[in-house]
């Protein structure tokens, strides 16, 4: 399986911050944004990453990223002049997928849970769609799915009145008919390509299936102020509570075996003092 971050769009929740900077190169706490759905793929034993945004910050995202190898993967860059919607990505990126199945996470969603990544290394080999659900107190923001028996029923896009309150996070996996099926869809009444539709077209051949995060699993949607902070917030009080960092692209790679203890302490060799490096100095000397 292969991975594409969807790193482009305005940004414009987040104005005037993102006027001259991509909003998935802020920082949440002590590290950039990209940094937690690079992490969350890498977790999940994809090694091959798309990154899509325009063509004023992809050379940003080439500066502070590279070509992977230092964390033992391979990132492609991909250029998106204009924001059409979610599904554009499988289009902008179908000539570098080969492989059967394909995972899409939107830049600034942040995952974190105990067994999450071995959970979702288990949905690598995906025969159809696979989507997430994610109990939420309101979920009209968001795109509902409706299940009965763990099987879809209904999808909807930001419900006034839902019977459920299963939110869809922004990851999905799919197999090589994501491609089939974005290339046909039309635009919708906001003018662009709507995930809900790539969704529907699954569901109508029976071929979409849910997972319903557990609960202790968290997801964060960091695209507007409020939930920047809550996502800053939250990684703070968890990492100085515990004394651990999450989401350090570094300490995954090192765990996964992607790296070897040389590579991980050449990579230290090459930062500044501070206190990103010494916590994963700490870590070297385990």
């Amino acid at each position: 399986m292969q991975g594409i971050i969807l790193a482009g769009g305005k940004g414009s929740r987040l104005y005037p911050m993102t006027t001259v900077i991509s909003k998935q190169l802020l920082p949440v706490y002590d590290k950039p944004m990209i940094y937690y759905p690079i992490s969350t793929l890498m977790l999940a034993g994809i090694r091959d990453i798309c990154i899509i945004s325009d063509p004023l910050n992809l050379p940003s995202y080439r500066e502070l990223l590279g070509d992977g190898s230092q964390w033992g993967i391979i990132f492609r860059y991909v250029e998106q002049k204009t924001p059409d919607g979610l599904p554009q990505a499988f289009t902008l990126c179908e000539n570098l997928i080969t492989d059967s199945s394909v995972a899409l996470i939107l830049g600034d969603n942040i995952f974190h849970g105990a067994g999450l990544g071995s959970s979702l290394s288990s949905m690598r080999d995906i025969d159809g769609g696979l989507i997430f659900g994610y109990a939420v107190e309101d979920p009209s923001p968001y795109g509902v799915v409706t299940i009965e028996n763990g099987m879809v029923i209904k999808l909807e896009e930001k419900p006034r009145n839902s019977p459920s309150n299963l939110a869809i996070p922004g990851l999905y996996f799919f197999d090589r008919t994501v491609f089939e099926i974005s290339r046909s869809l039309r635009r919708s009444s906001r003018g662009e390509y709507e995930i809900i539709d790539v969704l529907k077209a699954y569901l109508d051949f029976d071929r979409l299936t849910v997972s319903v995060l557990p609960r202790g699993t968290v997801w964060l949607d960091s695209g507007t102020p409020d939930s920047l902070e809550d996502a800053s917030s939250y990684v703070r009080v968890l990492e100085n509570r515990q004394g651990l960092k999450i989401c350090c692209p570094e300490e995954v790679a090192y765990r996964q075996g992607y790296i070897t203890k040389e590579k991980f302490a050449e990579n230290l060799s090459k930062m500044p003092s501070s206190a990103y490096k010494s916590y994963l100095g700490s870590l070297a000397l385990q």
